[in-house]
């Protein structure tokens, strides 16, 4: 595989589980340009996982092709798997050995020798700043430096690849951030990442290109900023101070508008939006409204992945 080769191709991947009603799988289609950040997003059954565990060898698909690295995953599974790190949802570490001790025992189990193996934790507890920490149990660490230890630990064969399956569940804000910092220095250092995740936030930090799953296929594909466009355009948000005045706000508004009335805001898609916004103020002091805030934003990715899946949560 050379560094203009796509390092994942899936094409038409159909899976479905013994005694379920629908297709996990409906024909996916998938490639992700080496050296990048793909994002997938879903609702929940809408096939992510499925897809990754595919991928990564773990399950076989009832049907379709997959390339990773180049490797045929049906028939060179145990190549695809030197080539290739997984991190799952949950945490895969020893919480009574520490940071050190749990990548030493990985590096043996992807038959490092002992001193390799050693040099390779020290390595990787550096990069992921986790050195000073490195000697003391993992049930002493915050959720962040535990899934920092669990991406290092995924590192040790230095995978061409590698799969991140909702690799900030469950982490607080600072924990989250440690892990995008993490992913961004592998990126930078060729390694190509497809992530899946529930929080919209982190494939618009991430991703280079996001693909938006549902019912088992790509329903939408693009960077953060295409799929943003598709939603119509820019918005204008407007917040008031008076909750009466809420309903007239939004019948001076251009375009469609909705109405939050819990947040006092009414917000409507533009596609000018300077004259929006000039026109809005206007009408807004000719009527007597008076707006505690005023803004013309880019749709976000909730507003984007509510409107390509009808809603549904992720």
């Amino acid at each position: 595989m050379t560094d203009r080769d796509p390092a994942i191709v899936a094409e038409g991947l159909r899976k479905k589980y013994k005694g379920g009603d629908k297709q996990a799988l409906d024909g996916l289609d998938l490639t992700v340009p080496s050296g990048t950040v793909q994002a997938v997003l879903g609702p929940n059954g809408a096939g992510k996982t499925t897809a990754v565990r595919i991928m990564s060898t773990l399950l076989k698909p009832d049907a379709g092709r997959v390339e990773v690295a180049g490797v045929d995953v049906r028939t060179r599974a145990v190549e695809v798997r030197s080539r290739i790190g997984l991190l799952g949802q949950h945490a895969a570490v020893d919480e009574e050995l520490s940071g050190r001790q749990n990548l030493e025992m990985f590096g043996r189990l992807y038959h490092l020798g002992a001193r390799s193996a050693g040099a390779r934790a020290d390595e990787l507890l550096a990069r992921f700043g986790l050195a000073d920490t490195g000697r003391k149990a993992v049930k002493q660490y915050s959720g962040g430096m535990r899934r920092r230890l669990d991406l290092a630990a995924s590192l040790i064969p230095r995978p061409q690849v590698l799969f991140l399956d909702e690799p900030t569940t469950g982490l607080d804000p600072r924990g989250r951030t440690e892990v995008w910092k993490a992913v961004r220095s592998l990126v930078g250092d060729g390694t190509t990442v497809l992530l899946t995740t529930q929080y919209l936030e982190e494939a618009d930090q991430l991703a280079d290109r996001i693909s938006v799953i549902d019912h088992g296929r790509v329903i939408a594909e693009g960077t953060a900023d295409e799929l943003k466009s598709r939603t119509g355009g820019d918005r204008i948000d407007v917040t008031l101070h008076d909750p009466s005045q809420l309903a007239l706000t939004a019948l001076l508004l251009p375009g469609e508008v909705t109405v939050d009335e819990d947040r006092l805001l009414a917000s409507a898609t533009v596609s000018d939006r300077m004259g929006a916004l000039t026109g809005t103020v206007r009408a807004l002091e000719e009527a007597g409204v008076e707006a505690r805030d005023i803004a013309v934003r880019r749709p976000t990715l909730d507003e984007v992945f509510l409107h390509l899946t009808k809603g549904e949560a992720a």
